[in-house]
Order: C-alpha cells, then sequence, then structure tokens
C-alpha cells in the first residue's frame, strides 16, 4: 500500500513556517530571515520513502493586505486550505494567537485533519505553554496539537510520525525523485532575495523583486542574470550602494549560496532596474508568477 498526499503549512508571519518547512523536507527549499514576509509564493517540498510520498507547501504568512502584492501572498495562502490533505497550522509561544480571527474561522469548518503546531517552544516556560495549549484546543477542538522548536529540531520526528500515519491511500504524484515542484531558475531569484532581506533596512526589501533573465547552463558553469526591480530611483541607489559595493557584496552571497544549490560554479551578474509601483500594477506582478483573482 502507498501513501501520498498535500500538507499544505500555513499561519501568521515570522512563526517559523518556512524552518519547519526545510526541517521537514530535509533541504532548504523555503528561504529563511527573520523579517516578516519573506516567502511570497507557495513553494513545494516534497518528501519520497519507499511507501509514501509527502508534498509540503510552505506558504506565505496570513496577513490584512495593503497592495496587490499582499493579496495576491494572502490568495495562496487561501488557497492552501482548499487542495490539502492535510492541515500544518503553525503558531508560536510569541504571538497573539486570536490574530486573523478569520483565517482560523475558516480552519475550524475544514473536514481534513488539521495539525497545529505551536512553534518556537525554547522561548517558553512550562506554565505558559500548557496555557497556550489549551487555548488552541478550544479555538481549534478537533485539532491535533504539537509543540515544537523547530529552530532546535525539537519534537519534529512525533510531528512527521503522525503526518505520515494520517496520510491517504494513493499513487505519487510527483516522480518519486523530485525535491520539489519550483524550478532552478525559481531558488535562483529567491536565494537573490534572500539576501536583499538580510543586508538592507527598512522598506527596501519589500519594494524589490528579483527576476532571472538568462540562464545558461554548461558543463561544469552556470551563467545567470538577474534583475533585481525597484520601485523609485532612490532605492535603485541603496541597492547599488557607494562604488557599487552593496550590490557586489549582495551578488557574492548569492552567488556562494547558488554553487551550493546547484552543485556547480555559478557566473552571476546583478542589475538594478526601476518598475514604478509594480506592487500594484497587475501585469508586473503576473510577470513576476504572482496569482490574481
Amino acid at each position: 500500500m502507498h501513501r501520498a498526499g498535500f500538507v499544505n503549512i500555513v499561519g501568521n508571519p515570522n512563526v517559523g513556517k518556512s524552518t519547519l518547512m526545510n526541517n521537514l523536507v530535509g533541504e532548504r527549499v523555503s528561504i529563511i530571515t527573520s523579517k516578516a514576509q519573506t516567502t511570497r509564493h507557495r513553494i513545494m517540498g516534497i518528501v519520497n520513502g519507499e511507501d509514501f510520498q509527502i508534498v509540503y507547501s510552505d506558504t506565505p504568512g496570513v496577513l490584512t493586505p495593503n497592495y496587490k502584492l499582499q493579496q495576491s501572498m494572502l490568495d495562496f495562502s487561501q488557497s492552501a486550505l482548499i487542495d490539502a490533505d492535510i492541515l500544518l497550522y503553525v503558531t508560536d509561544t510569541v504571538e497573539s494567537i486570536d490574530k486573523h480571527k478569520e483565517f482560523i474561522q475558516k480552519v475550524q469548518k475544514l473536514d481534513i485533519p488539521v495539525l497545529v503546531v505551536i512553534n518556537k517552544i525554547d522561548l517558553s516556560n512550562q506554565e505558559a505553554l500548557e496555557k497556550q495549549v489549551e487555548t488552541m484546543a478550544a479555538l481549534i477542538p478537533k485539532a491535533e496539537i504539537f509543540p515544537l522548536s523547530a529552530l532546535r529540531k525539537f519534537n519534529i520526528q512525533n510531528l512527521l510520525k503522525r503526518i505520515q500515519e494520517l496520510l491517504p491511500e494513493s499513487p505519487p504524484y510527483f516522480d518519486k525523485d523530485a525535491l520539489t515542484d519550483k524550478p532552478a531558475r525559481f531558488f535562483v531569484t529567491e536565494i537573490i532575495r534572500e539576501k536583499i532581506l538580510l543586508y538592507y533596512q527598512k522598506e527596501i526589501p519589500y519594494s524589490t523583486e528579483v527576476v532571472v533573465e538568462t540562464y545558461e547552463e554548461g558543463k561544469d558553469l552556470v551563467k545567470i542574470n538577474a534583475v533585481i526591480f525597484v520601485e523609485r530611483e532612490n532605492q535603485k541607489g541603496i541597492i547599488i550602494g557607494h562604488q557599487g559595493k552593496a550590490l557586489k557584496k549582495t551578488g557574492t552571497e548569492a552567488r556562494k549560496d547558488i554553487e551550493a544549490f546547484l552543485q556547480k560554479k555559478v557566473f552571476l551578474q546583478l542589475f538594478v532596474k526601476v518598475e514604478k509601483d509594480w506592487r500594484n500594477k497587475d501585469s508586473k506582478l503576473k510577470q513576476f508568477g504572482y496569482q490574481l483573482d
């Protein structure tokens, strides 16, 4: 008997969904930073065993949208409620549990197994954690609750065991050697975007999008040209930095991670272009791969 299913990971921003996803998959599939709204797309990570296949899906954090990009990010999260076989609702010991009540109400109505993950228990104490478990049990009564620390890899094996038990009988959905549904180019843009999130302050990372314009794979070398889009001229100056030093640092650090990901030498060139108000332009959002109603 073979089991397979879609396990979708949802929750508010910054609760550790991407860290959990990478631990469950065993590979670095989602980018992780301490900044909210790091994940913008639904990213699949596929785990294969002899008699099972788990298709994990990391989603953007649930938020109240202020512009069309954020609406698209929320749509990715909402769609994860529709096509899941098992739902992982991730919260943590720090956030207010009843944030985004409307989303929780949708979770309450689901007819699929819901596993509530209370992450970051290393930042809590026993008494506070017990109280939080009680609150979540009252909020989503049919859910099973798993306190864990994704960062410390604590209690993840118990969660993984339960996911495997709950998988429906099914043939695999993807080839057994597949790791993700996304092409290599996608992960190149994510790695570059991660460096921008790490190295630039305030609004700059949220005003940028990365597009790979050319990707030429040779036997020993991959040549990549990528464009960093920003919304305003002054943002372009900040991304490039004095004498181009900031952009050079971003490119150097991104190239190292891309080489590790592709297991090949990489020649990476980064360019910066201004696309005014791209976060509110349907045509640009579609070009950048976001779903729109």
